[in-house]
């Protein structure tokens, strides 16, 4: 256990900063995945100082594996915060798991809507309540060969420049090793213990883009900053340089596509 209790050396929280108030549902989730995770895991947490203990904020960290949002909620926990994550709203409709999904105020995103500024609105309001929202601005997990970030979506911006909330880069490192998405096979490992980390960077400068009428030139603009700042901030956490240019998905399925058609 001694492993495991090394992050606390590595940004200290004080003991003094109460928990904050969970709920039953997100309580149950708490008390289940938290000694999971220091039984099974070797926790590497940093830069928690830069997580604001309170008001409202976003959170956008890269995306390697379908084992990483626990890890990263775990984190959030660390931090004295309650992680609300935003996931398809078709997901609170299933029985059972939608229930406690939503009971366990996590938010749907309403991707069917019209305008795009409602497909976030319950993620605003949770800001606007002082909640901590995560937002997987990838959209998916990386394709990049070497699991660097991919080109982002725009909702963690169009979420930060309604409410002029600051954006949070996290990085995580670790749990691919723990479960490998898109390999086919369903195969979790988690003896030997892996090592799992996470980084907090310090907020991204969003300075250029507030005050301004948000569009989507605006949008993309901003994303692409807050994408830069979350392959710097795993780049410092893995000790390597990150790409210069980050791996578009769109791009390359529109190649495969095109390379498919000229073989045909």
């Amino acid at each position: 256990m001694t492993d495991a209790h090394d992050q606390h050396q590595e940004a200290p929280v004080d003991a003094r900063d109460p928990r904050p108030r969970r709920g039953f549902w997100f309580g149950l989730v708490v008390a289940i995945v938290k000694p999971f995770l220091l039984v099974f895991t070797k926790p590497r947490f940093t830069g928690r100082e830069n997580m604001p203990r309170s008001g409202g904020v976003v959170f956008a960290p890269n995306h390697i594996s379908h084992f990483d949002p626990v890890v990263l909620g775990f984190f959030i926990w660390e931090c004295r915060r309650i992680p609300r994550f935003l996931g398809k709203a078709s997901v609170f409709k299933v029985p059972v798991v939608g229930r406690i999904i939503s009971s366990a105020g996590q938010i749907p995103v309403y991707r069917d809507s019209i305008h795009a500024a409602d497909a976030f609105r319950d993620a605003v309001a949770a800001v606007e309540r002082g909640e901590c929202v995560g937002v997987y601005p990838e959209g998916t997990i990386t394709r990049d060969p070497e699991l660097w970030p991919m080109t982002g979506k725009t909702g963690a911006a169009r979420i930060a420049l309604m409410t002029g909330c600051p954006v949070i880069p996290l990085a995580n490192w670790g749990a691919h090793e723990i479960f490998q998405s898109y390999t086919g096979k369903l195969r979790i490992r988690l003896l030997p213990r892996k090592t799992i980390q996470v980084r907090a960077g310090k907020p991204v400068d969003l300075s250029a883009f507030r005050g301004k009428p948000i569009t989507n030139q605006l949008l993309h603009e901003a994303t692409e900053v807050i994408m830069m700042a979350v392959a710097e901030t795993l780049g410092e956490l893995r000790g390597e340089t990150p790409p210069k240019e980050l791996y578009d998905l769109r791009k390359a399925r529109a190649a495969e596509k095109d390379d498919g058609e000229e073989k045909a």
